[in-house]
């Protein structure tokens, strides 16, 4: 590694000051909930458990750690808005920016009273000592309560902005939602059981003298000074949150004296400003939807734009927008919206839709695509003219309503990404993030998944409708073109070329051979799976002179089966 690559290895932007400091109060306060919960055991359960955790935390590492982390994520936090533009947020992110706003105010007295009294009138602040004031009066109590709630709900939503762009969250999101919920509410539970303990404690003659020795035994001059210095550190939290919107009103001043930028978007709309904001925050300023799944901190990407015009005169990635880009190998003229700064006039054009997930962010691409080896999947609806004759229309948008969305929970069963509409049925792509192989493979689970779900639907549908409803599934692979496709503002990540077209014709042919499901022979044949034991044929397609050998499955074909018994 040379010199310049060792010192950039570790350069840490404020971003990442912010995540890194945000983890560790993330494994403080978890840790801290957890010895709260405790008290669904014993208070002495819970004071085991604090003697270890305050050995941590409060050794000079831990304490350095603790309340650096603590100073270093506020600051940044108070300079991330500064930053901003404008303050027209998201739901979530406003309550992420209100509640770590109220965070300081509500946590000021708690850490007086358990740490600082404690540390300079020497003695040791127990769960018994900090449960007879938290307990037992009524207002501390609501306090420390409203205190939990918000911090950990702070907490939950950056862990979410910071997870939901990463490939694993999709797998372990209902593990991260049920940690979000238990561990905060063992934690109450355990607070309130060990409450009623020290409740009852305190009615003994004496204990709540004993308990809270240490603190009666302080000099009561030097005690109130420290008391009566709370007011001034609310003063002081207060003066430098007004300095940052007093700060953000000069700033914008200057800005409206160094230019204005004009902003062209598709559809004839525009929007223009001082110079300074990003691209996206012009966009949320004009109240127009679009994409940005990460909150504007250039992680996901799905808030990409495509430059039609302006693109030199805009400044060149920053390390950060080049690492994300580069992951989806986008081309020079894409830049992310969240990060570009325009000191001149540009025009754009959104590559995603303005509900795009963290999974289209990963996909590649500008507007042209890119050549890759996917698997397609088409799935269409069989006699869906007859039903539209028998039934009201209300009926049969019930009707494709279930079946699309049974569809779709066998796409994000499979690893599936839903590429197109096409009235009663869908095409699919597969081995967009999984890779090829393995992309083949999950496209013919993906099938047999999708005729698992009819047959469950058909039994809630058959006494009303009088038959069962059948689906025709054609699933191949090969080289195609990937990229967002269709209106500017409304985008979405599809694919074209002649396998793609091989695959509707594939599905096409289960009228022709009275079967559910038709797999080309080159796609089992990459995914590795066996369908010896299914009819193969060499079948000719509509408008192409070669034939193409396939295989053709019933409705009821499992090609796992075998693999799911072993396992």
């Amino acid at each position: 590694m040379s010199e310049e690559k060792a010192k950039k290895g570790f350069h840490l932007s404020a971003r990442d000051l912010r995540l890194y400091t945000g983890l560790a109060l993330a494994v403080f306060i978890t840790s801290h909930l957890i010895n709260h919960a405790l008290g669904l055991v014993s208070i002495n359960a819970m004071e085991n458990y604090r003697k270890v955790h305050s050995a941590i935390w409060q050794s000079p590492p831990g304490v350095v750690v603790l309340y650096g982390s603590i100073a270093i994520h506020f600051l940044l936090a108070l300079y991330a808005l500064y930053q901003r533009s404008h303050l027209r947020l998201r739901p979530t992110a406003a309550i992420q920016l209100a509640f770590g706003l109220l965070v300081p105010l509500l946590l000021m007295e708690h850490v007086v009273g358990s740490r600082v009294i404690p540390a300079i009138f020497d003695f040791e602040a127990t769960y018994y000592y900090s449960l007879s004031f938290l307990w037992l009066n009524d207002f501390s109590f609501w306090k420390q309560t409203a205190l939990i709630f918000i911090v950990w709900t702070h907490l939950c939503v950056g862990l979410h902005f910071w997870l939901r762009v990463k490939p694993m969250f999709e797998k372990c999101e209902a593990l991260f939602y049920s940690l979000a919920v238990v561990i905060p509410l063992l934690g109450c539970l355990g607070f309130i059981q060990a409450g009623k303990l020290v409740e009852r404690m305190a009615a003994t003659p004496g204990w709540l003298t004993g308990t809270r020795m240490g603190l009666t035994q302080a000099p009561q001059d030097e005690l109130q000074a420290i008391l009566d210095f709370m007011p001034f550190q609310i003063g002081i939290f207060l003066a430098i949150l007004a300095s940052v919107f007093v700060a953000r009103y000069l700033r914008r001043l200057y800005r409206n004296r160094h230019g204005v930028v004009r902003i062209k978007y598709p559809e004839g709309k525009s929007m223009s400003g001082p110079v300074g904001p990003t691209i996206l925050e012009f966009i949320q300023t004009a109240g127009i939807p679009h994409a940005s799944v990460c909150g504007g901190r250039g992680r996901c990407t799905t808030c990409r734009v495509q430059v039609t015009q302006g693109l030199a005169d805009l400044d060149k990635p920053s390390e950060l927008e080049a690492k994300a880009l580069g992951r989806i190998t986008a081309p020079v003229d894409v830049r992310l919206a969240c990060q570009a700064r325009p000191r001149r006039d540009v025009s754009i054009v959104p590559l995603l839709p303005p509900n795009a997930t963290a999974r289209d962010g990963r996909l590649p691409g500008g507007v042209q695509g890119q050549e890759r080896q996917v698997a397609i999947l088409f799935v269409d609806l069989r006699g869906s003219t007859k039903l539209g004759e028998d039934r009201m229309p209300y009926d049969v948008m019930l009707i494709l309503n279930r079946f699309f969305f049974e569809m779709s929970e066998a796409l994000k069963l499979t690893n599936g990404h839903y590429a197109q509409f096409n009235g009663d049925g869908l095409m699919a792509l597969y081995g967009l993030e999984s890779g090829y192989e393995a992309g083949c493979r999950e496209a013919i689970a993906g099938a047999v998944e999708m005729h698992r779900r009819m047959d469950r639907l058909n039994r809630s549908f058959e006494s009303e409708l009088g038959r069962k409803l059948r689906i025709g599934v054609g699933v191949h692979s090969g080289d195609a073109i990937v990229g967002s496709m269709g209106p500017p503002t409304t985008p979405i990540v599809s694919s074209i070329g002649d396998n793609v077209n091989v695959a509707a014709r594939l599905e096409s042919l289960t009228k022709d051979f009275e079967c559910g499901i038709v797999v080309s022979a080159a796609t089992a044949e990459t995914a590795g799976v066996d369908l010896s034991d299914f009819p193969r044929h060499d079948a000719e397609l509509r408008g192409r002179g070669e034939t193409i050998t396939i295989y053709t499955l019933p409705d009821d074909a499992d090609p796992f089966a075998e693999e799911k018994m072993s396992a």
